[in-house]
């Protein structure tokens, strides 16, 4: 006997079929990602997670975003499976700077139409973003949404839950003038700043130099740079919050130095950037000359090539460094604290 209320669904432009597909496609990747705090299965409606024990006060921190209009790149470009890096990435990077583990990450992705097969390609880029962070992937919603967008368009959010012991939470009152900034290189744009990048490279109308290798960029096409996935820095700052007294972290996002630094900085004092000192990447020289953008603004608008910036003690910079280097940052100082009401002071 046939399913009527699928068959009319079906005429609406939603097709149930195709999401118990796409859910089947996705376990595998999903699996990768147990750890064990995991309780059940995906497939319930909610999913379950068991808190780790020892803590003291134990504190769950939670953080919750999306990729922006990066994904309109994947999109043309048919390139799927690294978009859910950068959704993980956004969360996690958020809560590690309060010094909280992460424990547990949720998808959310809303499709014109659901293609079983894409959809699993987008969360095999999420599990591998928790896989990356530790965190596990215990549930998610894909939601079919004809007639409020495209059929080959979809959005991507999510929100990741981690933990840290009250006593441990990243305290800026110990920070102070003469403390140390140490720079954790990014990957490029990240997840922010694509509308302008829409507009600089003329990415809505498909420009046909997106997909031109430049020298530049070590034979990348600009569109391969922009899509490079978010770095996740969970592990790095892990490590290093296990041997060192960390001040202040800040994740570069949305807002470039201007906002994010002084995020994590109490009143009264400052960040005194050198631009020498920044290691910027080729593709934020593409942007500022392609679309004629002012120096301040590209710092108020990307991570010019820091994904996240550490406060420690001048003591403890040499430890910091070889810490961070051993995960795969190639860490460096990028300025110091100052007494100073500006925020960021770059010279």
């Amino acid at each position: 006997m046939k399913n009527s209320r699928s068959e009319s669904y079906a005429k609406a432009g939603v097709d149930i079929t195709a999401g118990y597909k796409a859910v089947e496609l996705m376990k595998a990747h999903i699996a990768r990602t147990r750890n064990e705090g995991c309780l059940d299965d995906v497939g319930g409606f909610g999913g379950c997670f068991g808190l780790p024990m020892g803590m003291e006060e134990p504190v769950l921190v939670s953080g919750t975003d999306g990729c922006g209009t990066k994904v309109k790149l994947a999109i043309l470009m048919d390139k799927h499976d690294t978009i859910g890096i950068d959704a993980v990435a956004m969360c996690v990077n958020d809560i590690i700077c309060v010094g909280a583990r992460p424990l547990f990450f949720l998808d959310y992705i809303a499709c014109g139409k659901n293609y079983p097969e894409k959809i699993a390609e987008i969360v095999s880029g999420v599990a591998e973003g928790c896989v990356q962070s530790g965190a596990a992937l215990i549930g998610g919603e894909t939601a079919e949404h004809p007639g409020l967008m495209p059929k080959e368009d979809y959005d991507l959010a999510g929100f990741a839950v981690g933990i840290v012991d009250k006593k441990k939470i990243i305290d800026n009152k110990k920070m102070k003038a003469g403390d140390v900034i140490i720079a954790l290189p990014s990957t490029g744009i990240h997840s922010n700043g694509f509308s302008l990048c829409r507009k600089v490279f003329d990415i809505d109308n498909n420009n046909p130099e997106l997909y031109v290798p430049r020298e530049e960029l070590s034979g990348k096409t600009i569109a391969e740079a922009l899509l490079t996935p978010t770095r996740i820095y969970v592990k790095s700052i892990l490590a290093l919050l296990e041997s060192v007294e960390v001040k202040g972290i800040s994740h570069i996002t949305g807002g470039g130095f201007y906002e994010n630094i002084p995020r994590s900085f109490p009143d009264g004092l400052g960040a005194k950037i050198e631009k020498s000192a920044v290691k910027v990447l080729p593709i934020f020289d593409l942007i500022a000359k392609f679309g004629d953008v002012p120096e301040r603004d590209m710092y108020n608008t990307y991570n010019m090539g820091v994904g996240m910036v550490v406060v420690v003690s001048p003591e403890n910079v040499d430890t910091a460094l070889q810490i961070l280097k051993s995960k795969g940052d190639d860490a460096y100082v990028l300025g110091e604290v100052v007494e100073s009401d500006e925020g960021v002071i770059l010279c």
